[in-house]
């Protein structure tokens, strides 16, 4: 029987690594190809990426944000030998500090996450997200876009 503390521990080291813009150890936590879907949140169709490709993407757009949280609860895993699925929720909070229009943008929905064990761990094969709503300052991500694409 999988040990679903492991499962989510390896959840929540990912998520983790992404807000602290550890990129090698969110690497280390993806499975090759990884399926991103953000269908919901209007990020065009889901695919089947390299892990690779996916965080240089995320890296487009995640350090221009003084700081994101990505919080996550209710996760229900289930577990089945060497893989698993996790269904939890998800508050991502955005902040721009500087930003006149409001500083904070925040995105709440919810996640299917795939997991698959191996011989380093549990990692994740791909995240889907369910889009339930946003709020605050939605012009964000763009100035964040624009921050990176004024850095040396």
């Amino acid at each position: 029987m999988a040990d679903t503390t492991e499962i989510a521990n390896a959840l929540v080291r990912w998520f983790a690594a992404v807000d602290r813009r550890d990129w090698a150890a969110a690497r280390a936590l993806m499975a090759t190809p990884f399926h991103l879907d953000y269908s919901s949140l209007g990020a065009g169709p889901a695919s089947d990426l390299d892990p690779a490709d996916v965080l240089a993407g995320w890296q487009t757009l995640l350090p221009g944000f003084d700081a994101t949280h990505h919080q996550i609860g209710n996760l229900d895993i289930a577990a089945e030998g060497e893989t698993a699925t996790v269904a939890c929720y998800v508050t991502a909070t955005h902040v721009i500090a500087e930003a006149t229009e409001g500083r904070v943008w925040t995105v709440v929905g919810s996640y299917t996450i795939p997991m698959a064990h191996t011989d380093a761990g549990w990692v994740l094969a791909g995240c889907t997200f369910h889009f339930k709503y946003q709020d605050g300052n939605t012009e964000l991500p763009a100035r964040a876009r624009e921050r990176l694409a004024q850095q040396p």
